[in-house]
């Protein structure tokens, strides 16, 4: 579609580069070609406990993604090793990796302890760089943040990966999940017990697979950003004119 490119002499806008300054367009919002597939969802949790109530959340969250019509996987922690310890190519940093970039939406679920996050959550973000080559694995993609506590609910550790959600460049829904008193909301067979909290589930699996839907075929053009096209001019007309040296 063609751009739409703004004089911006007469709008006085002296530090603006005309040639990359564009008008945000709606028909650049509407996909030509809509994707058929199914839209493929990453989630994480970050406990390892044999009764973990963030991995049994996450596995209900995957139960309702899989019944809208989604492809989720779910990757396990377990031997994953702490951040920068082990060269990139380790082969659950790179399962990872490969997952993130397969990936069109996200669910982070993680237990709150000590009043946040935890270690394990954390370091499966930390593993996933902003960027592999040209590639940004999560840039443009969507969100979802949960977490479980043992006592009252709280809020500490999805407000913090929302906060790292918007430092990956992602798109994370204004829905979230917080379960309190985990241990008391799954029943033996680490099912979730009906109740408000299970519906809150519904409601953020629902609205993140709407928002893929709605996002996933123009992530690139909602994420394409007037400096980052200057800095690749930038680069460009540099290693042009190192060429003619």
């Amino acid at each position: 579609m063609r751009k739409a490119v703004v004089s911006v002499a007469r709008l006085d806008l002296p530090n603006v580069d005309a040639e990359l300054f564009e008008r945000p367009s709606m028909e650049r919002l509407v996909s030509a070609a809509p994707a058929r597939h199914a839209p493929r969802f990453l989630l994480l949790y970050g406990s390892l406990r044999e009764r973990s109530f963030s991995r049994l959340l996450t596995e209900e969250a995957a139960r309702l993604l899989e019944a809208m019509g989604g492809e989720v996987r779910i990757f396990n922690p377990a031997g994953l090793p702490l951040p920068d310890s082990v060269p990139a190519d380790h082969p659950k940093v790179h399962e990872l990796r490969e997952l993130a970039q397969w990936a069109e939406g996200m669910v982070w679920c993680s237990p709150e302890r000590h009043g946040a996050m935890t270690g394990i959550m954390k370091a499966q973000i930390d593993w996933i760089p902003l960027s592999i080559g040209a590639v940004r694995p999560t840039q443009g993609k969507t969100l979802a943040v949960m977490e479980v506590s043992g006592g009252s609910q709280s809020f500490n550790a999805v407000n913090q990966l929302r906060v790292l959600g918007r430092w990956m460049r992602m798109l994370t829904i204004p829905n979230q999940s917080s379960v309190a008193k985990a241990f008391l909301e799954f029943d033996e067979a680490g099912r979730m017990k009906p109740s408000a909290y299970y519906e809150r589930v519904v409601d953020v699996m629902e609205e993140l697979f709407k928002f893929t839907l709605l996002t996933r075929d123009v992530a690139p053009y909602l994420v394409d950003r007037y400096s980052e096209r200057r800095e690749s001019a930038e680069a460009l007309s540099k290693r042009v004119n190192q060429r003619s040296i």
